[in-house]
């Protein structure tokens, strides 16, 4: 097949699965590009789970592993002891990462395991029917919280700030929140991605970039709605920038 000019070697020019207005296929370029540029297509691993992320191996032109729902940072924590020399990369949505899969990334990043997590939160599950998620807004809607998230009155909890907790964590080196609600969010993710990409590589602790991504189908909103959504509430919660920098650029942490 023809690779289009200027399309990312590690990234297969085919259309993807993912529903109009979706976050997933930036993200997937923005990652296919930092690997491009620092020349590791023949040793980068994504590590996808179940949910909208289990199709991500169709994409990626380079290793994949496909692991059970939650259970990313385990696999991964056993591809890069096996593999150090490797980029390894755990791509994974908010269901999986801060619901099923709290203990593992928690307790991952707190051995400081070597690889790089790619949160994507969409504030909502997304591939299972749009349930609420640890990550979805107060008063955001979803399927079983069809009257919006109450966490007082319904009891449905807060909230959850994955990167803002994390970064609490000894393990953890490199931490930021970035977004691709816009052309100059994006541009900066790629940059985050890119710096946790590079401190893997010089063997610092566990990094992690969050990307907060809209979900235009379980929102129930037209993609320019979504987009315009992220920035509007999404992103006045989520803070964007970098939530922990340990890095000491061209060394250690």
């Amino acid at each position: 097949m023809e690779v289009v000019y200027g399309h990312p070697k590690s990234l297969k020019p085919i259309q993807t699965k993912y529903c109009p207005g979706c976050g997933h296929g930036a993200i997937h370029r923005l990652i296919a590009e930092a690997v491009d540029e620092l020349g590791v297509q023949d040793r980068a691993i994504i590590m996808n789970p179940v949910g909208c992320s289990i199709w991500a191996d169709l994409y990626f032109d380079f290793d994949s592993v496909q692991v059970p729902h939650g259970r990313t940072p385990a696999g991964a924590t056993g591809v890069k002891r096996m593999r150090p020399d490797h980029l390894v990369i755990c791509y994974q949505g908010d269901g999986d990462l801060a619901a099923i899969g709290t203990a593992e990334i928690v307790h991952a990043a707190n051995r400081g395991e070597k690889f790089t997590t790619i949160f994507v939160n969409n504030a909502i599950y997304g591939m299972t029917g749009g349930q609420m998620a640890p990550t979805t807004l107060v008063g955001q809607k979803a399927t079983t919280a069809p009257h919006g998230r109450d966490p007082d009155g319904a009891g449905m909890g807060y909230p959850i700030r994955v990167s803002e907790m994390l970064a609490t964590l000894g393990g953890t080196k490199y931490i930021a929140r970035g977004s691709v609600d816009s052309a100059i969010n994006v541009r900066k993710t790629k940059h985050y991605i890119k710096r946790a990409f590079e401190a893997q590589l010089r063997g610092i602790g566990f990094t992690m970039v969050e990307i907060l991504s809209p979900c235009p189908t379980n929102w129930q909103m037209s993609p320019p709605q979504a987009a315009d959504w992220v920035a509007s509430d999404m992103i006045p919660f989520y803070r964007l920038g970098e939530i922990k920098n340990e890095l000491v650029e061209g060394g250690g942490a």
